[in-house]
């Protein structure tokens, strides 16, 4: 898996070294937990992205309607006010984010957590205390590249 993983990294790698005139892709972060919307950003920021942060749905939410338009999202789910999920489900019935991809990105583990993600139009879903930052960010290039990365889950 690892490998199959280093491979889809490397072919959008070179896709994007090969199209050195396209412009940066523009991530957006929704998370609740400014150090890891800081340390997200760093590492995104660091790969080239542009990176635009929402802390927690109501601002994601509130950026999204005032017209950001992201090519990918990296969404956490435990979240006060109005959780992830919820919030998934609102972009995608308003049409908020049309052609972006959305990548959970929460510590909720479980196979529903991760089927309900799938059902709810994610294109990946990736558990915070089993990836390292540079496994989120791999993640992120094997999604863009129009390849699904799901969660293994028992």
């Amino acid at each position: 898996m690892l490998r199959s993983l280093c491979l889809k990294t490397a072919r959008w790698y070179n896709k994007l070294i090969m199209e050195p005139n396209t412009t940066p892709k523009k991530i957006f972060i929704v998370d609740d937990d400014k150090f890891l919307l800081d340390m997200y950003t760093f590492k995104f920021k660091e790969k080239g992205y542009d990176v635009i942060q929402a802390f927690g749905s109501v601002d994601a939410l509130n950026k999204l309607k005032g017209g950001i338009i992201p090519d990918i999202m990296l969404l956490d789910i435990v979240m006060p006010t109005m959780d992830g999920f919820e919030l998934l489900s609102i972009i995608k019935s308003e049409n908020l984010a049309p052609n972006a991809k959305v990548i959970v990105l929460s510590n909720l583990g479980q196979p529903t957590d991760v089927e309900k993600g799938r059902t709810l139009g994610a294109n990946g879903y990736v558990i915070k205390a089993s990836a390292t930052p540079s496994e989120v960010v791999e993640k992120v290039m094997v999604v863009l590249g129009g390849e699904e990365s799901f969660a293994k889950v028992d």
